[in-house]
């Protein structure tokens, strides 16, 4: 294994750490007034004038934990303000994305629509919208189209013209911050602060960069989760049996299981979990959500099982289909296939006439330019360069795949991979209780601010068993010159000798075990030494 990575030091390590922070480290009492929002203070008059007149007001949110979070948190507020406010979190299957024309039956006779993590492509149906003499406010966070909806305001941090210094901000922060503007323009003294420990899930599940605003939110937001007293948390925290949470806890936790909603069933199930008023109904919400997500780590397992089998290993770009495949799980499926085959993969499932799925990108590959080649062949695209989702006829499928493939090498790079995650080559002698306790500074890790992953070679296995039901997880005592540890490897069934010489991935970690505490090493890779 070639590996161009520097060698580590405690003090080499905190400065590549502190490098990854360009603005100091913010805190809360740094969040951007909510006015440097364009619209925020033309939107916030609107909301009070409706409240004040008792108009119906409509909110209209989204399938994924962001959209989920974002539809809690202004449905807990006007709750706390006694304002009635009916909410409609679109079917994935039915309905289709954010405010459709699907939803104007259903909107008919509203006063005032909200938006809160959608909205800012809704052009045919902010038309409708408007010839029904409904105002329309838009609270949005992705990229502004050319052709933007008529709205009576829209807040979107993407636009020329917003002043709000952050562009990477997800939806949950945004309807977070009309609350924060609608509770001072109420004068109603509801502590918008308790609300953070919700923005922070969706920050961390949206994959928002831990850095500036979002770094203090996160910050403050764990530390919330740790003290929570809601009864979603509280159930949660019961289930996970975990008495404080990471960042890391929220995206391969809690995270997974709310999106389960919205992938196999209806989001609203979400909400009503994070909206519970007592623990019974919360321990009743999790329960059902917890059996979809077992349901859909089923689902995607099988999925991906039978779409490895259909991947051409000579191809630059991977292209599957099924005519069986849940459209739910297909994004996560491509992801997996991506890190497994290390090239992008696009993964499809019939629905009538049309394939429809998504893409994943793998290291310098601009996916989104490379299918924008073939927009010709597509009946809807969209994305950005690291994902993509699209349509075509079943017809063109063949012809899309072969011309992908051509192009590949124009706009995918092919230089060899180097995770940008690893921070480099690591001795055992290097590794301490106090070097764990030096990178928790940098905490909370996630996009923008990655846990660091090391690299250590001439790794001798003392000894390797496998463990879990399955027996698909394995435990090691490592030693690299006179220093042992224990490490593990999950979701594998490859097979090492003891005595034999590798050359490893990993992160570092805590264990916690009857009572002791141990240096653990959470491996992600293991080669045969060079």
């Amino acid at each position: 294994m070639n590996n161009p990575y520097p060698s580590l030091t405690p003090e080499v390590i905190f400065t590549l750490l502190s490098k990854r922070f360009d603005d100091t480290f913010l805190s809360l009492k740094d969040l951007p007034h909510p006015s440097a929002f364009k619209d925020m203070d033309r939107a916030v008059k609107r909301i009070v004038l409706a409240i004040d007149n008792q108009e119906k007001i409509v909110l209209i949110g989204d399938y994924d934990v962001d959209g989920v979070i974002s539809t809690s948190v202004m449905k807990l507020f006007f709750d706390a303000v006694s304002t009635p406010l009916e909410w409609i979190i679109p079917n994935r299957f039915r309905d289709g994305y954010g405010l459709s024309t699907t939803l104007i039956p259903r909107i008919q006779g509203a006063d005032l629509v909200i938006t809160v993590d959608n909205g800012i492509s809704a052009v045919e149906a902010a038309k409708e919208c408007k010839n029904l003499g409904i105002d329309l406010i838009i609270t949005d966070h992705h990229i502004v189209p050319e052709v933007k909806p008529q709205a009576y305001a829209i807040i979107n941090q993407k636009q020329p013209e917003c002043s709000f210094p952050h562009a990477e901000v997800c939806g949950a922060q945004i309807a977070w911050y009309l609350c924060t503007a609608l509770n001072k323009a109420l004068d109603t003294k509801v502590d918008m602060k308790k609300y953070l420990e919700l923005v922070t899930i969706a920050i961390i599940a949206d994959i928002m960069p831990l850095q500036h605003i979002n770094r203090a939110m996160v910050q403050t937001g764990v530390k919330l989760l740790n003290q929570s007293q809601r009864p979603c948390i509280q159930a949660y925290r019961e289930q996970s049996n975990k008495q404080q949470f990471l960042s890391e806890d929220i995206a391969f936790g809690l995270a997974p299981i709310l999106n389960s909603a919205g992938r196999l069933e209806d989001a609203s199930l979400a909400v009503e979990f994070i909206c519970s008023t007592n623990i019974y109904d919360a321990r009743s919400h999790l329960e059902t959500l917890t059996a979809l997500n077992d349901s859909r780590k089923a689902l995607e397992q099988q999925i991906t099982d039978e779409a490895t089998h259909q991947v051409d290993e000579e191809s630059k770009v991977i292209v599957v289909a099924s005519n069986t495949w849940h459209e739910g799980v297909v994004g996560i499926v491509a992801a997996r296939l991506t890190r497994k085959f290390e090239r992008p993969a696009i993964v499809l499932t019939q629905n009538e006439a049309f394939y429809k799925g998504s893409g994943r990108s793998f290291n310098g590959c601009d996916l989104f330019t490379l299918v924008d080649t073939q927009r010709e062949l597509l009946e809807k695209f969209g994305g950005h360069s690291a994902a993509i989702g699209l349509s075509l006829e079943v017809e063109k499928l063949e012809g899309f795949r072969i011309a992908l493939n051509e192009k590949a090498s124009t706009f995918c790079s092919q230089e060899a991979y180097v995770d940008p995650d690893i921070l480099g080559e690591l001795p055992f002698e290097q590794i301490s209780f106090s070097l764990i306790e030096m990178i928790a500074q940098f905490e909370p890790f996630g996009e923008g601010n990655p846990k660091p992953k090391f690299i250590t070679k001439n790794v001798e296995i003392l000894a390797v068993q496998t463990m879990g039901k399955e027996g698909n997880h394995l435990r090691f005592t490592l030693r690299e010159g006179k220093h042992i540890f224990n490490a593990v490897q999950f979701k594998t069934y490859a097979t090492y000798e003891i005595g034999q010489y590798v050359e490893i991935i990993y992160r570092l970690n805590k264990n916690y075990f009857r009572g002791e505490t141990t240096i653990q090493l959470m491996m992600e890779h293991i080669a045969e030494k060079c």
